[in-house]
């Protein structure tokens, strides 16, 4: 039995990502959605799709995964549905960075982060 703990392992193509680094420093991975728990914003999901020949597997990890990457500024008031919302986090594909002082907008921030160091 494997007692090694893997960060993430592909569903297709069974790639093993062993921690965080070697998962987001992957150029065949690319991060293509974002689905918020509204409940608990740490058990959101960033999809990634396994951009490798024979694979295209979508890959989902939760929010808690990349929070501590994140080093700006925290709200603690949700303003999902308010005029100050432009309802990014309902839109699964739209990455776009959110500019509202809302308590779900440090994940656009963390997104950020992600496409940042997979651009490296």
């Amino acid at each position: 039995m494997n007692d090694i703990k893997k960060f993430k392992q592909c569903p297709h193509c069974a790639g093993i990502w062993n921690n965080r680094e070697e998962f987001m420093s992957d150029k065949s991975l690319i991060i293509n959605g974002y689905k918020p728990d509204f409940e608990k914003l740490e058990y959101g999901l960033f999809f990634f799709t396994h951009n490798k020949d024979g694979c295209f597997s979508t890959i989902a990890v939760e929010t808690k995964e990349f929070t501590d990457l994140y080093t700006g500024k925290i709200f603690k008031e949700r303003k999902t549905g308010t005029k100050d919302c432009k309802g990014l986090c309902l839109k699964t594909n739209d990455l776009s960075p959110c500019n509202a002082e809302c308590e779900a907008a440090f994940v656009r921030g963390v997104i950020q982060l992600i496409k940042q160091r997979h651009n490296k």
